[in-house]
């Protein structure tokens, strides 16, 4: 695939999680966040976001997030499990992005704020308009996710090369 085609890459923030006690790494899905991770698959769905590989951090939680969201999509992408997204800075998260194949288009990152919020907003830049808004209005919160738009290669991926042509969260509305 030409490094110069169109991609896109979708952050999503995990799904609300319990506070058993446990070690942080291995905290489970809270009631609302079984509820709501079904509902990102349904919105990636219905706007005809299907990533060719999704990265996910190790954590249960993101591990559990993603497991009930891909369930909604068509087509069930290709699923890394990657320990250097648990607790990444943005800085962190964008050095996993620039390894990712030439050959893969969409790319979806399953991971925890801060890094999430972070790398949508440095890869952004000054984003305006609607989606940017409500993102600046809303904040990162669980189960949020964000679609920045790009061209170039993933090795090109730095702040500031990306448009945010979306933003979601299931309780925004």
């Amino acid at each position: 695939m030409s490094v110069d085609v169109p991609r896109s890459i979708v952050l999503l923030r995990h799904a609300k999680a319990d506070w058993p006690d446990v070690d942080d790494h291995e905290r489970p899905l809270a009631d609302r966040g079984r509820k709501d991770a079904p509902a990102v698959g349904e919105w990636l769905a219905a706007h005809g976001v299907n990533p060719g590989l999704t990265l996910c951090s190790t954590a249960t939680r993101t591990r559990e997030t993603w497991k009930l969201a891909v369930h909604q999509l068509p087509q069930r992408p290709k699923t890394v499990y990657e320990d250097r997204l648990y607790e990444a800075s943005p800085g962190e998260i964008i050095a996993v992005i620039n390894e990712v194949s030439e050959d893969v288009r969409d790319l979806l990152v399953v991971g925890h704020n801060p890094g999430i919020q972070g790398v949508a907003e440095a890869l952004t830049g000054s984003a305006e308009g609607d989606a940017a808004e409500r993102m600046s209005r809303n904040g990162f919160p669980t189960s949020a996710l964000a679609v920045l738009r790009f061209g170039g290669s993933w090795k090109s991926v730095e702040p500031g090369v990306g448009t945010l042509s979306d933003y979601w969260a299931p309780h925004e509305e």
